[in-house]
């Protein structure tokens, strides 16, 4: 029952006050999904106003995904574990969350056989994603209350994440780009920097040189947000694709050859969703990447 104190709120509003263990966004998001009732009437707008006295009625999923995942024995590369986190070095080819042609093989079905209890949580507990062929760290929630606290702290910008790549061009010092990011008006399958009056969503990255080549540079890279492609994007509209992008890259002749966009998240620092202490993790590049590296550096 909404009281009379929270008349004239939003619903979101409201359900976030009623259910503080969840996050705004997954309560939105059950609102659109039509699991949330007002005096028997499914209502989809977070957005509507309340006058106070409604009968509240949330049906709250369980399920992890879109489809039937399954548990899959496949090896990961564990840096941390606890109760409440689980803290994963990614390989490059390994696809984080099932979708259109990737239905079995990806980090959820791997999750889901390390950890079965973490199926009872919305995606596995994955609050955020690396492209496939992107490596390094990622981390995952074991309980709903850590998903909830790791999603508050990735919305707050204070998770830490910091990414190696290599870029082409000749790049010097250190800089920020701050576009907006979207969905390719022509391409669907790619991000572009779009305005935000035609869908694109504020991102920004930092980064600064760490070490220059003759047609490239190795750069450290830090993010505000975590937008889809958002560092492959961000690089590319500024006239230094990574090396071996595929899709935001370019052919030159004169560019080292890498079988994948060179982009490894290093580290990662957040607060720790239950002792609340600064908690961080850094990984070495593998082996391609070092590999590369080490071709450069020779000449």
């Amino acid at each position: 029952m909404v009281s009379a104190s929270e008349s004239g709120r939003r619903l979101d509003q409201a359900l976030a006050a009623l259910l503080p263990q969840h996050s705004r966004s997954r309560l939105q998001a059950w609102v659109r999904g039509g699991l949330v009732a007002i005096d028997g009437e499914i209502e989809r707008e977070a957005k509507r106003k309340l006058r106070g006295g409604e009968c509240l009625a949330i049906t709250e999923p369980v399920a992890t995904g879109d489809g039937p995942e399954l548990p899959e024995d496949i090896p990961l590369d564990i840096v941390f574990e606890d109760a409440t986190l689980l803290v994963i070095n990614k390989p490059a080819g390994l696809v984080v969350h099932p979708g259109n042609g990737n239905r079995s093989g990806t980090l959820l079905n791997a999750l889901l056989h390390h950890a079965p209890g973490i199926e009872a949580i919305p995606r596995a507990g994955i609050v955020h994603r690396l492209d496939k062929d992107t490596s390094g760290l990622l981390v995952v929630a074991k309980t709903l209350a850590a998903q909830t606290a790791l999603v508050r702290q990735l919305q707050a910008r204070t998770v830490r994440r910091i990414y190696m790549a290599l870029a082409a061009g000749g790049i010097k010092g250190s800089g920020s780009v701050e576009a907006a990011i979207g969905r390719h008006p022509v391409q669907r399958v790619k991000m572009a920097v779009v305005p935000e009056n035609r869908g694109g969503k504020p991102a920004k990255t930092h980064f600064r040189v760490i070490e220059s080549f003759a047609q490239c540079a190795l750069l450290e890279c830090s993010l505000e947000t975590g937008r889809t492609h958002q560092i492959r994007v961000h690089l590319a509209s500024i006239g230094h694709p990574l090396v071996g992008d595929p899709v935001y890259g370019r052919a030159k002749a004169n560019l080292p050859d890498f079988s994948r966009q060179a982009l490894h998240a290093a580290r990662l620092g957040l607060r720790h969703p239950l002792s609340g202490e600064a908690v961080q993790w850094e990984i070495p590049l593998p082996p391609d990447f070092a590999a590369l590296l080490t071709k450069l550096r020779r000449g």
